[in-house]
């Protein structure tokens, strides 16, 4: 995606300029013309030197490829031509990068591309589970209900994100607070009492001095913390960026107590959906899995996927390497095999699949009601430490006096 600078006339005559986000100069000129401008010049940006190189660009949300693939539906099955089609919804989208690529998808199928060839090219915006799903579709002719699949999958997948984050929101909250709360009371409110416990001469409890200890800390240091809280995130992003780090983070993932099981019935809703979804299209076995593995999201099911491949391919069944493992629950390697002696491996996938996103919705709802007494505990330690750090020193001082 490049950015275009342009002068162009209105239809009323008037000279103005701007700038249009485009994958090539013939879209971004597609564009304008749609706006019912006469282009005077268009002309790329060039990158400043420091940013050759990295790639800058729009972004476009899972409601906009949910959207997309419902219209797109719609006209399709009203016997719309998928061309036309096209054009409708780019005039549709008021986000210039999803609108620049709709053209793109148009003028690519319009000179005889298939739709599938075409959305390959924007693997950012059109994942190869979205790009395998719509190919079957054209080979099957049944591009609209494929379509309202994939936008009531994205939503489903979508909501179970929102439902995490909403999970995590308030506990993050509360502990972010109390963290802020006491770092002020430190190194503001903290120094201004400790003269006054110095003077009056009394033993201070060792609460207290835990409290001033980390005040002084935190007045003459305070750089020093902040280098080493910055370089443990840069440390930390780069490990995990590395194929050694992702893997122990993906593993601790799905290990972690009480978390442990909310990420693993995430991958697993996801790679039996995923899966059940490729094998009801018509896509290969071998190539369902290829697919999945890289949808999944965590290296450990990516590489147990990857040995099922190999393991496929050598004329053996589908649950070898699923079986050995301690991190896929044995009732999914039963049912798989089930499924597949009865040749009804994609039913029984989607039947997994929503037994695990109703446990996943389960354990979000269990994890939000511990929380909350975990939080108030928190809270009441927190508060047991001021008062016997701050106030009942006072309280001594005040009654010596």
């Amino acid at each position: 995606m490049a950015e275009f600078s342009y002068k162009a006339r209105n239809q009323g005559g008037d000279e103005i300029s701007g700038a249009v986000m485009a994958p090539t100069e013939n879209i971004a000129y597609g564009i304008l013309r749609d706006k019912n401008l006469i282009i005077v010049s268009l002309k790329e940006k060039k990158q400043i030197k420091f940013l050759k190189g990295v790639r800058i660009t729009g972004g476009v949300r899972a409601k906009e490829i949910v959207v997309f693939s419902r219209q797109l539906s719609v006209m399709i099955s009203s016997n719309v031509p998928i061309v036309r089609a096209l054009k409708v919804l780019s005039h549709q989208t008021n986000n210039n990068y999803l609108k620049g690529i709709i053209n793109d998808l148009a003028d690519e199928v319009d000179g005889g591309a298939k739709l599938s060839q075409s959305m390959m090219k924007y693997p950012r915006v059109f994942s190869n589970f979205f790009v395998q799903m719509v190919r079957s579709a054209e080979t099957t002719g049944r591009l609209d209900e494929i379509l309202i699949y994939l936008a009531d999958q994205f939503e489903k997948d979508y909501d179970l994100k929102a439902k995490a984050r909403g999970a995590m929101i308030y506990p993050i909250f509360i502990v972010s607070a109390l963290i802020v709360v006491g770092v002020a009371m430190m190194m503001f409110v903290l120094p201004q009492i400790t003269s006054i416990f110095e003077e009056g001469g009394a033993e201070l409890p060792v609460t207290t001095r835990m409290f001033m200890a980390m005040s002084d800390f935190l007045l003459g240091y305070w750089w020093l913390l902040l280098i080493i809280i910055i370089g443990a995130v840069i440390g930390f992003r780069m490990f995990s960026k590395t194929s050694v780090g992702r893997k122990q983070i993906d593993l601790l993932k799905v290990r972690l107590p009480i978390i442990g099981p909310i990420f693993s019935r995430t991958y697993l809703s996801r790679f039996s959906r995923s899966l059940s979804t490729l094998i009801t299209s018509g896509v290969p076995l071998t190539k369902s899995l290829e697919i999945v593995a890289d949808l999944v999201g965590n290296t450990l099911y990516h590489d147990l996927t990857t040995q099922t491949i190999k393991e496929v391919e050598a004329g053996n069944s589908i649950t070898v390497v699923f079986a050995k493992s301690r991190d896929v629950p044995l009732m999914l390697s039963q049912m798989m095999s089930v499924g597949e002696q009865s040749g009804q491996l994609d039913k029984i996938l989607e039947k997994v699949a929503d037994f695990y996103s109703r446990e996943l919705e389960n354990s979000l709802r269990n994890l939000t009601t511990l929380l909350e007494p975990i939080i108030m505990v928190v809270i009441g330690v927190a508060i047991g430490f001021l008062v016997s750090a701050i106030i009942l020193p006072m309280y001594n001082l005040s009654s010596a006096i």
